[in-house]
């Protein structure tokens, strides 16, 4: 994490390419660990948001306001509890997949004979296969959620579209039995 960059590194850093998959993690747009207390959340927020706030980027307003906002998001999902939970739920899924996964390497290691040293015993490899796995799971995330919000707009508008129908057949009906009756 590099909480020491300038306010023009932040910004790429916050709307990079990808970055709206980057940024679904609110620790990884406020750099810090999933651990860091209400108040160091606070601090970091003010610290991050006074670095990319379009007013002290005045060379670069429209890309530092993205990355405001994006700064923004991440505070306010972590304000709420129960998307922080659902963001601490998602990081830690990614540290058990990775545990299974080196628990299964030693596993087929010991059963080859073969020392059991694998690299993410590195804690660094680690922790970077931690971040890359909690990347995909909240990319997962965010496009099945894509996907629900595209299905329920289908059937909304499908079911627009019988109540459409519906309408049209009662009006012609209603039609039909006023030229029968000769009214008007």
């Amino acid at each position: 994490r590099s909480s020491d960059l300038t306010p023009k590194q932040q910004i790429e850093r916050l709307i990079r390419p990808g970055s709206s998959y980057f940024n679904l993690n609110p620790y990884e747009v406020l750099q810090l660990d999933p651990e860091a207390t209400d108040e160091e959340i606070k601090k970091r927020f003010r610290q991050l948001s006074i670095l990319v706030h379009p007013d002290k980027n005045q060379d670069d307003p429209d890309r530092a306001q993205k990355a405001f906002e994006a700064v923004d998001k991440a505070y306010k999902m972590l304000l709420d509890p129960e998307q922080k939970k659902r963001a601490l739920d998602v990081i830690q899924a990614g540290q058990e997949y990775i545990d299974h996964i080196v628990k299964e390497k030693r596993k087929a290691l010991k059963k080859e004979g073969k020392p059991t040293v694998v690299e993410e015993d590195d804690p660094e490899v680690f922790k970077q296969a931690v971040y890359k796995q909690t990347m995909k799971l909240f990319a997962e995330l965010e496009i099945k959620r894509k996907e629900r919000e595209t299905k329920e707009m289908h059937e909304r508008k499908v079911g627009m579209d019988v109540l459409t129908v519906g309408e049209h057949f009662k009006h012609t009906q209603k039609e039909r039995k006023r030229r029968k009756t000769g009214r008007s």
